[in-house]
């Protein structure tokens, strides 16, 4: 409904040699604000609030904002966040006013256009997955991962097994185990081998009837392709467990091969990562699920059908393990994901892949003669560097690197992860940043490296914050700025 009172305003406003219009008069009778509000509500006083001018205001926040790293400003080679540029016609995309302004409410007849676009949605994800049936309803990856843990119990439960145990490598997220965990089941740690992928051995004798599902990332946190993942799958599978595949590095493959195809029955996408989305923040998310056709019923209702042509949430689901997420989910970051994969297309996804493998390959083979890579001299899209000898040699562990890369402009990779590894730095380029942007990088570690010690140690040396306990910083932030 138009704004009668806003418009008549406006054009007041807007008449040539006005000046002081006033407002437009107004039929609601005055009334003291005690009659409006319960005396409770009512504030003896003013609040203490300081008087400033507006360019005071707008320049202080201003200055801050530029304290700021963030990915429009910064190389972020965060590995396993995968911190890549997004495009921005994908924000204005999904800030179209037919977008935002929809309101979880309407009746379904006025939301056609949104629904038919989490349908395709739907089709697309479980194409790329292998995987049929999708659930968009999780609102980031971990809980993508808890709801599909849930779907599996619901699987088990009508099957009339009692299944205890969750098996997932030692070099999963943390998010696996936890997920795991409150989804009322036991963890089972499976070691890693010396090549460092899994220990079929381990596996072996840690696998038997209670075994649910294993979860296992496909590259993993190492940035390396498991090739036994069939034969996983197999083993799992006829101890009649499922395969969850922790799609957090679908970065890598996604165009070249499909879960669902190499033995996975249940994933998740953090389209932040794989697709587009912003990051960081700790939101807005999503953490769409991809499953095999046997677990449809139990996804998480409602799900968007298409019948006779007409788009709908379908919520009468018998089988359905119920709501996991308020409304629908982040919608927003769903219509960047869909906005991307139209974007690329097939071929246009493959190549994103590609070319995240490429960029992480050509920044290894530059840094591994002063960072040394465990795991081999190739890696899929991110690779994991050890600072162990640099310690031994200098006491320059990777925590110092990682401060001293603020000072040098470049955000620092993930340390001390995974922990297979000693003095880890976690590096992924993603496919977004150009070769002088990866030279820059690696230039800046070899000048690094070459430092004397003590000035590694005390840095950052051009930050506002130098060295916080990061511990207490994460646990107990000062949110109020102070000029001390």
């Amino acid at each position: 409904m138009r704004n009668t009172l806003a418009t008549k305003l406006l054009f007041e406003l807007s008449q040539p040699g006005r000046r002081g219009a006033r407002l437009p008069a107004c039929d609601v009778p005055e009334q003291p604000v005690e009659a409006l509000l319960p005396a409770a509500a009512v504030a003896e006083s003013p609040p203490p609030l300081p008087e400033l001018a507006e360019p005071d205001v707008v320049r202080h926040f201003t200055n801050l904002s530029t304290l700021n790293m963030s990915v429009d400003t910064h190389y972020y080679p965060l590995g396993s966040c995968t911190m890549k540029y997004n495009p921005k016609r994908n924000e204005r995309l999904a800030s179209l006013p037919g977008i935002v302004s929809l309101h979880p409410y309407q009746p379904e007849e006025t939301l056609q256009g949104m629904l038919e676009l989490l349908y395709q949605l739907q089709q697309m994800l479980g194409e790329i997955s292998g995987l049929p049936a999708v659930s968009l309803q999780p609102a980031a990856g971990a809980h993508g991962e808890l709801t599909a843990l849930m779907v599996a119990a619901a699987h088990f439960k009508e099957l009339g097994e009692v299944r205890t145990k969750v098996l997932t490598p030692d070099s999963a997220h943390g998010t696996n185990p936890a997920s795991a965990a409150m989804a009322g089941f036991q963890t089972v740690t499976v070691k890693s081998a010396a090549n460092g992928l899994v220990d079929m051995d381990d596996l072996r004798s840690k696998l038997d009837d209670q075994v649910a599902v294993f979860m296992i990332t496909n590259p993993n946190t190492l940035g390396i392709f498991d090739d036994q993942v069939g034969q996983i799958a197999d083993l799992v599978h006829k101890q009649g467990g499922l395969i969850y595949l922790d799609g957090a590095n679908m970065n890598a493959i996604m165009g070249i091969t499909r879960p669902g195809d190499f033995g996975a029955d249940m994933m998740h996408f953090n389209p932040h990562k794989t697709f587009s989305g912003p990051h960081g923040g700790g939101g807005p998310g999503a953490g769409p699920i991809c499953v095999a056709a046997k677990l449809e019923p139990y996804l998480p209702s409602p799900v968007v059908a298409c019948r006779e042509g007409r788009y709908e949430l379908e919520w009468d689901r018998e089988k359905s393990i119920g709501r996991v997420r308020s409304f629908f989910g982040n919608v927003g970051v769903l219509v960047r994901a869909y906005c991307y994969i139209l974007t690329h297309g097939p071929a246009g996804l493959r190549q994103v892949s590609e070319n995240a493998v490429l960029n992480a390959n050509y920044l290894l083979s530059r840094v591994k003669h002063i960072l040394p890579v465990p795991h081999g001299d190739r890696c899929m899209h991110e690779f994991v560097a050890s600072a162990s000898q640099l310690k031994k040699d200098r006491s320059v562990t990777a925590m110092h690197l990682a401060k001293r890369l603020l000072d040098y402009g470049f955000h620092a990779p993930t340390v001390y992860f995974p922990l297979t590894v000693p003095e880890a730095m976690m590096i992924e380029p993603t496919e977004t940043e150009s070769k002088e942007s990866l030279d820059a990088f690696a230039e800046a570690l070899f000048r690094i490296t070459d430092e004397p010690a003590d000035r590694l140690q005390d840095a950052p040396h051009t930050t506002t914050i130098s060295r916080p306990n990061e511990v207490q910083a994460a646990r107990q932030p000062v949110l109020k700025w102070t000029s001390d």
